[in-house]
């Protein structure tokens, strides 16, 4: 059924937002205007029906081009909208993902109207948070390709984009109060290429941040395409930028500038009254900037060593009454208090806190959500103990693990994720459910989300390779009810052919250098950068669905020969 130049389309009020983008990247696509109406007669119609779950939509596109209403949307809520326009979108074919006609054929010709099959569709998310991560603090993103990065999320009806503003390697976002954060810590003067344990460094200074109006526009652009973008300020480990700006914050108090290499560090914030003061400060002026519900504080990777060796701050864990099962003082519990407080602090501001499984501790306050990476067990650990929680662990859903086997796999590092590794995601598998002590589970599991990290990703080209199209296989299961997904299944080879048949064309009309079927491209290879492949069947044989990732007081997975002389040892991969 063609969609005439012209056609005039009929919205609730409501979901004005959902139609608005829609038309605008139809009529960029096909050269054709299509004509908002406030009533009578349309060609194209979006209502909101009672009678559908959050999020879902019913579209039906009828066969006579010549009756009103020809295209009949009705949605539940603006969500689902957002989601029904998506699904127009990819009914038009590969030509609706480009920014200006392929096929005009001049000032007589014109462009070829949009056809749109004759079809019924009614469907509804399985979960309601859809996420993604984008780590910009490892290797900054202008803002264009950030923009990008939402535009592509939410063609996959991703509902959810965490943005990782901060970390040992830069801190990416302005804050008024305290210039110097960006002004040094938004800069390195140089990267390490490949994994830490080579030594190798580029001698290229790094660095970048948004301003505030930068980061609104980016929220204003997102929830405009049905995206919510949720800020990560990363405490108290993976502060080296922080403390690079200002050293009082740190356990050395030195200014040893901002770290070149990936890894865990353990320079970690000195937990203090000033340190809390200052990131409440932080805290305040991220509030003003993001609208989202959820503020993420990481929590993560947080050694306690430093602390271990500082009298003060001894003594300031034995004020606070952190004591250990045997009675002595135990500094650790620093990282869980300093996080709670910071948590309150969200709180109190009508947000809630995101923080992921390692934050986890009796003092975190119900209403914290928990992203579980280091495995599925933290997960449900934390739903038992009343906790909302997303799924997100680095065994399946970790994008920037290598793609595939190929030989000249380009940084080829963590687990091996196929897309049909990704596509058999299941957030939280039956057997550990049942491994649960009755009457656990009283939190809610909330979604996923993968997660891209950008260690080995420095530019958008490389984000692209490394996303795509596994991020299609986790937008479809985070989507779509339970089934059997595992790789070989028919469920599996059906989404391959639809991948290949239906959905590359649209990533290609988009310009999106995603990893071929078959291996990367000679031009996305990188020859003599040397990665990290970890064995996830070895370190699931000992870690169990705990899994092996994170700091360890007994150095984990990594308890190896090559581990760094001054850093705890690392997974490829650290949050």
């Amino acid at each position: 059924m063609p969609l005439r130049d012209g056609a005039r389309v009929l919205t609730d009020p409501a979901l004005r937002p959902a139609a608005r983008r829609w038309r605008r990247v139809t009529e960029e696509a096909f050269g054709i205007d299509l004509v908002p109406v406030t009533d009578g007669p349309a060609d194209v119609v979006l209502a909101l029906a009672s009678d559908l779950p959050d999020g879902g939509y019913r579209i039906e596109v009828r066969a006579n081009p010549a009756a009103p209403g020809t295209v009949h949307v009705e949605a539940a809520d603006l969500a689902g909208a957002h989601a029904a326009t998506q699904t127009l979108r990819q009914l038009a074919g590969p030509a609706a993902f480009r920014r200006a006609p392929a096929d005009y054929r001049g000032p007589s010709g014109g462009t070829p109207a949009p056809m749109l099959p004759v079809v019924r569709i009614e469907d509804h998310p399985r979960f309601a948070w859809r996420g993604v991560l984008l780590d910009v603090a490892r290797h900054f993103l202008p803002k264009h390709d950030v923009l990008r990065f939402v535009d592509l999320a939410a063609a996959h009806r991703l509902n959810v984009l965490q943005l990782h503003l901060t970390d040992d390697q830069g801190w990416r976002v302005q804050i008024d109060r305290y210039p110097e954060l960006t002004r040094t810590g938004a800069w390195r003067r140089e990267s390490t290429v490949g994994t830490w344990r080579t030594g190798s460094r580029d001698g290229r200074p790094h660095g970048g941040f948004y301003t505030q109006d930068d980061l609104r526009e980016i929220v204003a652009y997102a929830r405009d395409r049905g995206i919510t973008v949720v800020p990560e300020i990363d405490v108290p480990g993976h502060v080296e930028a922080a403390v690079a700006a200002y050293p009082e914050l740190g356990t050395r108090k030195d200014r040893s500038g901002v770290r070149t290499t990936w890894g865990i560090s353990q320079d970690v914030l000195d937990p203090s009254e000033g340190s809390l003061a200052f990131f409440r400060h932080v805290l305040d002026e991220v509030l003003d900037v993001f609208d989202a519900p959820w503020i993420g504080l990481g929590g993560d990777e947080v050694p306690p060593t430093l602390w271990r060796e500082s009298p003060q701050i001894v003594e300031r864990a034995r004020a606070l009454g952190l004591f250990g099962p045997d009675g002595a003082v135990d500094v650790s519990r620093l990282h869980g208090w300093f996080v709670a407080r910071l948590a309150e602090h969200v709180s109190a501001a009508g947000r809630r806190a995101v923080v992921w499984d390692e934050a986890v501790s009796p003092m975190l306050p119900h209403d914290v959500i928990v992203t579980s990476w280091r495995g599925y067990a933290q997960g449900a650990a934390a739903l038992a103990a009343g906790h909302d929680v997303v799924m997100a662990p680095e065994q399946a859903v970790y994008l920037d693990h290598r793609a595939g086997d190929h030989p000249a796999e380009p940084i080829p590092v963590g687990f091996l994720r196929t897309i049909e590794d990704v596509y058999a995601f299941d957030p939280l598998p039956a057997e550990l459910v049942e491994a649960q002590p009755a009457g656990g589970r009283t939190g809610r599991l909330l979604g996923a989300q993968a997660q891209v990290w950008t260690e080995h990703l420095d530019s958008a080209r490389r984000v692209d390779y490394a996303t795509y199209p596994r991020l299609a296989a986790f937008a479809e299961v985070a989507w779509s009810p339970r089934g059997d997904r595992e790789p070989g299944s028919a469920a599996s080879k059906e989404f391959l052919d639809r991948l290949e048949r239906n959905h590359l064309p649209r990533l290609d009309a988009y310009g999106v250098e995603y990893r071929p079927l078959a291996g990367p491209h000679p031009w996305q290879t990188r020859p003599g950068v040397q990665g990290y492949p970890r064995d996830l069947a070895a370190e699931t044989a000992v870690g169990g669905w705990a899994g092996l990732g994170g700091w360890r007081e007994d150095g984990g997975v990594e308890n190896l020969p090559e581990r760094s002389p001054v850093d705890d040892p690392a997974p490829e991969r650290d949050t």
